[in-house]
């Protein structure tokens, strides 16, 4: 796995060289494809051993699928393999079940393995493809893609951008948290009371990015609830460490950050309150 300097701003391709795309994946379904995606890794030298990864992602995916919908999946796992990230693409047009939040199956699956001292490392590739993915003109022309040449170069106009406090790609951590208090409240509303709130949550709705309300409209579907606390260290959500890194991140910030482990948004039990 080669050492990956994260900048501030950058494109897909500098994680994803064309032997990292699997263009026809032979798996029908999750396990067969996690692990056919970690062949790639192993065969790259990128990881050395695939059962503790493949363990860990498989961990992941049982506490919340990592498919975002429309298609997509993001299984991931955060382990010290050595080096800083590795990343390979699969493409299946069959389609597999992930489990998504939408019912669909996914066609393209990205995985990514990266080390626990780079804590937001996750969260900056994936506002990056999640601003991209979350276009169906985008999405339309990876699935349409003829060959492992073309995906690969349609992946590569994929721009990241490092999760800073006045990047507009990253909205703040108090308006999710009060949009979540608002939709639960809608639910047990009167008519005159839930179009005042509705009013609200739309004032709200303006100021963030689609992309983070789209997985947030999934997560509540899904759940109840997509924005938790970060109370004694651990997630409210899975009640499982955060990262020391990211913990300290969250507490001195309003950003917005995800959990690795179970997919929800993170906020400070100081900042919620």
């Amino acid at each position: 796995m080669e050492k990956a300097n994260i900048p501030k701003h950058s494109f897909f391709c500098e994680y994803l060289q064309l032997d990292q795309v699997i263009y026809n994946l032979k798996a029908t379904d999750k396990i067969q494809a996690l692990e056919e995606l970690l062949d790639v890794l192993v065969k790259l030298g990128d990881i050395k051993n695939k059962k503790p990864v493949l363990t860990r992602i498989i961990d992941r995916e049982r506490l919340v699928t990592t498919a975002i919908g429309h298609g997509i999946a993001l299984p991931h796992a955060r382990l010290d393999t050595g080096g800083d990230i590795a990343v390979v693409v699969g493409r299946s047009k069959a389609g597999i079940d992930f489990e998504a939040v939408d019912g669909k199956k996914v066609h393209l699956i990205i995985l990514i393995v990266w080390n626990p001292s780079i804590p937001g490392l996750f969260n900056h590739l994936f506002a990056g493809l999640a601003q991209f993915l979350i276009k169906p003109a985008y999405r339309e022309r990876i699935f349409n893609a003829t060959t492992r040449k073309e995906l690969h170069k349609i992946l590569c106009e994929i721009e990241l951008t490092l999760i800073l406090p006045a990047d507009k790609i990253i909205s703040r951590a108090g308006l999710l948290w009060k949009l979540q208090k608002i939709e639960m409240q809608i639910r047990k509303a009167d008519k005159a009371k839930k179009k005042e709130l509705q009013k609200h949550a739309h004032l709200i709705r303006d100021e963030l990015d689609g992309a983070l309300l789209d997985r947030f409209d999934k997560l509540m579907e899904r759940y109840g609830f997509a924005v938790v606390e970060v109370d004694d260290g651990a997630c409210q959500g899975c009640f499982i460490n955060v990262a020391t890194g990211m913990r300290s991140a969250i507490e001195g910030s309003d950003d917005i950050y995800i959990c690795e482990n179970c997919g929800k948004y993170l906020v400070s039990r100081k900042k919620a309150q």
